[in-house]
């Protein structure tokens, strides 16, 4: 029954992390109303009327021009066709909101926020190797841009892939630098979720010291976040199974049937699950057989029947659910290795595209200063060459006039000497006239 109580356990715990939610912000800043009518449908995220809401949200938004209404439409969306099973029309939400909010910066709370949201959806479905690419340039954009609150919902996605792949350790490690960057985020509402995380994966790891220990932490918040006493429920029925504390168990079990959020807030698979858990602890082996039947995963459904059919001593059927289990473990860790090279090929890809832009940039930035300098000189020589020819202009003009000068003074002082030799010749013709009148008084008076 040990052996089966961790089987179960390992399927039920992958729950919270991926229905926790944080709580509910205006991270687009709308108006009141509007925000009151998104936030109570975030709080039953899966139910299919949210999908008439977001239709009349994304026609107002586009009526009014406004992108945010049209992102918060299609966040509503997007989670209730994860529910349908409706993966492309999933992911066609997503990559309208990735359009209309991953280049505005004042969006970006809400980007991160809901990207962790899809990359958990993607966890649930097996695209460990999407939501690790979408995590990782989350994280180098938030890195860069230094906002903790991407950071820190990086590293949640990143933790979480660590959980699916059975590595706690790595999980845990994860969860708590999220956990820091949280902090540096002052974004205490977030605190007690991861907490709980960091919790269950305790509880694989069969710590349950530790375990009690971060849901004592997170007990702190209940009182102001009603979702936190849920999954506190949620964890503390977890820690009783594995402890093999059937009554504690079932008494949790019913507790959850009567809370209201349980069925708006853990999606059918989820319930599934914990219904196999509680069948179990009443060896009531073929209603949990036809329960299995629900699980999304084959491994789910393999591992869950191995260890019924161990319990009922079926040893032949136990042995086929135990092969299957085993070929698509193979399968499921040749995946992962593939994905891990495909991750690692991806960043290598972009280191190598990141290093050929910054080449190119420097390369251009070299060229636009060759030519610069060339321009500069080219100008430098012009000015030089007018400069020169300048100067050649004013001496051929300091010629010229040098010599008008002189021409002008040789003129002058010809015309000087004219003037003397006229003055002369009249001084020499009056001189003459006297003479002659002279005489001429002369010769009268005889």
């Amino acid at each position: 029954m040990r052996s089966l109580r961790t089987a179960t356990l390992v399927l039920v715990l992958l729950f919270c992390g991926t229905t926790a939610q944080a709580q509910i912000v205006n991270r687009l800043g709308v108006d009141p109303v509007t925000w009151q009518t998104y936030a109570g449908c975030r709080m039953q995220q899966f139910s299919e009327d949210n999908l008439s809401v977001a239709d009349s949200l994304f026609r107002e938004g586009t009526r009014l021009g406004s992108w945010r209404l049209q992102c918060l439409a299609l966040s509503l969306e997007f989670p209730v066709r994860f529910a349908q099973g409706d993966y492309a029309r999933m992911d066609s939400a997503i990559s309208a909101i990735k359009d209309l909010a991953s280049e505005r910066k004042e969006a970006r709370s809400f980007y991160y926020a809901t990207m962790h949201e899809y990359c958990e959806f993607l966890v649930r479905l097996g695209r460990a190797s999407d939501a690790m690419l979408e995590a990782r340039a989350m994280e180098r954009t938030a890195s860069r841009e230094s906002r903790p609150l991407g950071r820190m919902y990086a590293y949640r996605i990143i933790a979480l892939i660590q959980s699916y792949r059975s590595n706690s350790w790595l999980a845990i490690r994860n969860f708590e630098k999220a956990v820091k960057f949280a902090a540096d985020a002052s974004q205490e509402q977030d605190l007690p979720n991861m907490y709980i995380l960091i919790a269950q994966e305790c509880i694989k790891m069969r710590d349950f010291r530790a375990a009690q220990h971060w849901c004592s932490l997170a007990s702190t918040y209940s009182e102001f976040f009603p979702s936190v006493r849920l999954k506190l429920q949620m964890t503390d029925a977890y820690r009783a199974y594995a402890q093999g504390d059937a009554d504690a168990f079932r008494s949790i079990y019913s507790a959850l049937q009567d809370n209201p959020l349980y069925a708006v807030q853990a999606d059918s698979d989820t319930r599934a699950r914990l219904d196999i858990c509680y069948y179990i602890t009443l060896r009531r082996f073929d209603e949990a057989l036809r329960a299995s039947d629900a699980l999304s995963t084959p491994i789910g459904r393999y591992d869950v029947k191995h260890g019924i059919y161990a319990a009922r001593g079926e040893w032949e059927d136990a042995y086929g659910q135990l092969g299957k289990l085993m070929t698509e473990k193979d399968s499921v860790y040749i995946k992962v290795q593939n994905e891990d090279l495909a991750i690692l090929d991806a960043e290598m890809n972009n280191a190598q595209l990141r290093e050929e832009a910054q080449r190119l940039k420097a390369q251009n930035q070299m060229t636009i200063m060759i030519g610069f300098l060339v321009m500069f000189a080219i100008a430098f020589l012009a000015i030089l060459l007018s400069q020169w020819q300048l100067r050649q202009n004013l001496d051929e003009m300091r010629r010229k006039n040098s010599q008008n000068l002189s021409a002008r003074r040789a003129f002058q002082k010809a015309m000087e000497a004219k003037e003397s030799e006229n003055a002369y010749k009249i001084k020499i013709m009056q001189n003459r006239t006297t003479n002659v009148l002279t005489n001429y008084e002369d010769i009268l008076n005889l």
